[in-house]
């Protein structure tokens, strides 16, 4: 273990701490700043000559500093002669950008995948890639972990019973069914159509819920709009309990207020994000993934399989 080390950019120093912990390391020093005209200047203290390094930084918001930080971070290590970079991406930006769902728009997360394997990262580590096929926008090793043991371990604490498991829409069948697998539960999807640009958006239930407790699924939720929607279907047809595990919580713009005023009982997400003080509510509890993500360092360091983590997903 001596030669690994491990950095956080400013993304999320509690989660990087908190891996650290698991890991029994101290987290590498480097200082970050902005200069008054917003460029940001890192420096690494800790000698990372000849080093196995880690560097932990989602790139959430604000998205656009985080991922030029960790760029900066990533060749300030490369030139400090570190021998191997890993990226840590718990949360990876840019990801809805996956590909041209209209004319004359770029492909961002292809462009993200660009810069980080330029700036001299050598491995990336992730976890619940909103599309699976960004694996191979990337020219380097990439190991995507899954948040559903951690959601596992959280709600089978909780004895339910008489449960169903909902994709809220039709895109998240496959995380959806990894879930009824596991929990040994139904399975149904939200169908959302639009009959017209100016009609609103009617909800058609595939499979039973009523009166079912059901969990709701998803990799995403930004301004909460779809999930809240999807609750509110669900409790139109019958379904008595309803619960939602969402792995990354952006949660923007009044998300937070929707979920409070919606028909969710509790939505559970991950630390993959950092919660700020001003999102948090009765409803949000959050699981932390920092136990997986040191895990994953650890098999990664001394070249041992990563699979182990999620033989059992199942996807």
């Amino acid at each position: 273990m001596d030669k690994l080390i491990a950095f956080s950019g400013t993304g999320h120093p509690a989660l990087a701490k908190a891996i650290c912990k698991h890991l029994d390391l101290e987290l590498g020093e480097s200082t970050v700043i902005r200069f008054s005209d917003g460029e940001t200047r890192v420096k690494i203290v800790d000698n990372v000559r000849g080093k196995d390094v880690f560097v932990i930084q989602p790139t959430c918001p604000p998205a656009n500093e985080n991922i030029m930080e960790l760029l900066i971070m990533i060749d300030a290590l490369k030139r400090a002669s570190a021998s191997r970079i890993t990226a840590v991406i718990p949360y990876f930006g840019y990801a809805r950008q996956d590909r041209k769902d209209q004319p004359r728009v770029p492909i961002t997360a292809k462009l993200v995948a660009n810069l980080l394997t330029v700036a001299g990262t050598n491995r990336v580590l992730t976890m619940d890639l909103h599309a699976g096929q960004i694996q191979g926008f990337f020219d380097i090793p990439l190991d995507n972990l899954y948040a559903i043991e951690v959601f596992v371990d959280y709600f089978e604490k909780k004895k339910m019973t008489n449960l169903t498991i909902v994709s809220p829409d039709v895109g998240g069948i496959k995380m959806a069914r990894a879930y009824a697998k596991r929990f040994h539960a139904g399975l149904a999807i939200v169908d959302k159509r639009r009959n017209s640009p100016e009609e609103t958006e009617v909800m058609h239930i595939l499979g039973e819920v009523k009166g079912k407790n059901v969990l709701l699924v998803d990799d995403i939720i930004a301004t909460g709009s779809s999930l809240v929607e999807a609750a509110h279907a669900l409790r139109q047809a019958g379904a008595q309990k309803i619960f939602a595990a969402i792995t990354h919580g952006v949660l923007s713009a009044n998300a937070v207020e929707k979920i409070s005023n919606s028909e969710i009982d509790t939505l559970v997400i991950t630390d993959s994000i950092p919660l700020a003080e001003e999102k948090k509510s009765q409803k949000i509890k959050v699981v932390s993934v920092d136990e997986l993500f040191a895990e994953a360092i650890k098999r990664i360091h001394f070249e041992k399989s990563i699979s182990v983590l999620f033989d059992g997903v199942g996807r």
